[in-house]
């Protein structure tokens, strides 16, 4: 297994090992498992697996979960689909860290491309917690004792207006209300502090005036994507990326209209965002 860097702050393309041959093998897993920590974001070219050696892959990292939003894979229950198309184009287009309405996000997200257009359709990743060590001591000092709100609703506004979509999420929201979670978030594994807020899911930072709260935010959400902290993949079909939610955040480009896009996408159970301090856990 060969890992180069992608860019300067996180990414790294990986070389030399096919994804179905690490299924049994806890050595080669824990190469993996490392180079993720240490990169954020890691990238596979050409790499054929089936929807089920796609699951017990993923199964590796931890329990896999489910989305409320997403169609799955016939046969392959925890592979979701995420698909553009034409008739049904993709709606998300924000930075963000994968359903952090949720009060235990993601972990981890496996992303496996099925049908690539020709052009555009590019993935960008920054690393959170690259931006947070690039902040002043005083703002990190302000920030270390904050929190934020996290709504499913804000993330799903246009899928809401829809005619029929309050009706179909209605069992999602009623089971994802708001979430309070830290600004600033410790990696439960590398101990690094991260920038724990996003465009798509965030609404406001609690105790703060509605001025202030909305200031600080588009603040964060600039620094995050500071060129120097980001990076960018080309997809191909075959590809495979692995991203750590913990210490990333992502965004989709969606120059492809109306080419036909479809992704395969796992997700891996995470725990509760834990602050620098002591925090509540609800609205």
């Amino acid at each position: 297994m060969r890992v180069k860097k992608a860019a300067g702050a996180l990414g790294a393309y990986v070389e030399g090992i096919q994804l179905a041959d690490v299924i049994g093998s806890a050595a080669a897993f824990s190469d993996v498992h490392g180079a993720l920590l240490e990169h954020g974001v890691l990238f596979f070219r050409d790499q054929t697996l089936s929807p089920p050696q796609f699951e017990q892959f993923a199964g590796g990292f931890g329990p896999i979960e489910v989305h409320p939003a997403y169609p799955v894979v016939a046969g392959a229950p925890l592979v979701q689909i995420l698909e553009s198309t034409p008739e049904v184009p993709s709606k998300i287009e924000a930075w963000h860290t994968d359903m952090t309405f949720r009060s235990t996000p993601p972990a981890i997200t496996l992303l496996h491309g099925q049908i690539i257009p020709p052009f555009g359709g590019d993935t960008l990743w920054a690393s959170i917690s690259a931006a947070y060590d690039a902040l002043s001591e005083p703002l990190k000092g302000l920030l270390d004792s904050l929190e934020a709100v996290h709504d499913f609703r804000h993330g799903f506004q246009e899928s809401l207006a829809e005619p029929g979509g309050p009706e179909r999420l209605a069992g999602a929201i009623a089971a994802n209300p708001p979430i309070l979670h830290p600004v600033i978030a410790v990696h439960p594994e590398t101990g690094r502090k991260t920038i724990y807020v996003n465009p798509l899911f965030t609404t406001r930072i609690e105790g703060l005036s509605r001025g202030e709260s909305r200031m600080l935010l588009e603040f964060l959400y600039r620094h995050v994507v500071t060129d120097e902290f980001t990076v960018r993949l080309n997809w191909s079909p075959g590809t495979v990326a692995i991203w750590d939610n913990r210490s990333t955040q992502h965004k989709p480009v969606n120059d492809f209209f109306p080419q036909h896009r479809k992704m395969h996408r796992i997700t891996i159970t995470g725990t509760h965002p834990t602050g620098v301090v002591a925090r509540r856990s609800a609205v």
